[in-house]
């Protein structure tokens, strides 16, 4: 089963550009179905259906793609290669991956409300 989930990670890293210069394009239909599939074989129930989980992929593509002409290509190929090495390329992963970098560039937050 680990050289399966390898091997599907592998398969959805060939058609990122080697510049990062836009959005990877990953294959969120396969990724939920091998999601729902790996919750089966673990014998647990998926965190969402494979409908829910295109959708929620989808979005997180749709978001990503308005940020990531704004964030430095360093920045986007760390994310990417981190994702990668992980074995988990979503584009979930990767919107987080760069919203997170842009609020510890942005540093802390004042805090304006009153406790």
């Amino acid at each position: 089963m680990k050289r399966a989930v390898l091997s599907f990670a592998a398969l959805l890293l060939l058609p990122m550009p080697a510049a990062f210069a836009r959005v990877p394009e990953l294959n969120v239909k396969a990724l939920c179905n091998a999601r729902a599939a790996d919750a089966r074989l673990m014998k647990s129930t998926p965190d969402q259906n494979v409908t829910d989980c295109v959708r929620d992929e989808e979005a997180a593509k749709q978001q990503l793609t308005g940020l990531w002409a704004s964030i430095p290509a360093p920045l986007r190929t760390q994310c990417a290669s981190e994702s990668r090495l992980l074995g988990t390329s979503t584009y979930l992963d990767l919107l987080t991956c760069m919203q997170m970098a842009v609020d510890m560039k942005a540093g802390p937050r004042q805090d304006t409300g009153k406790h």
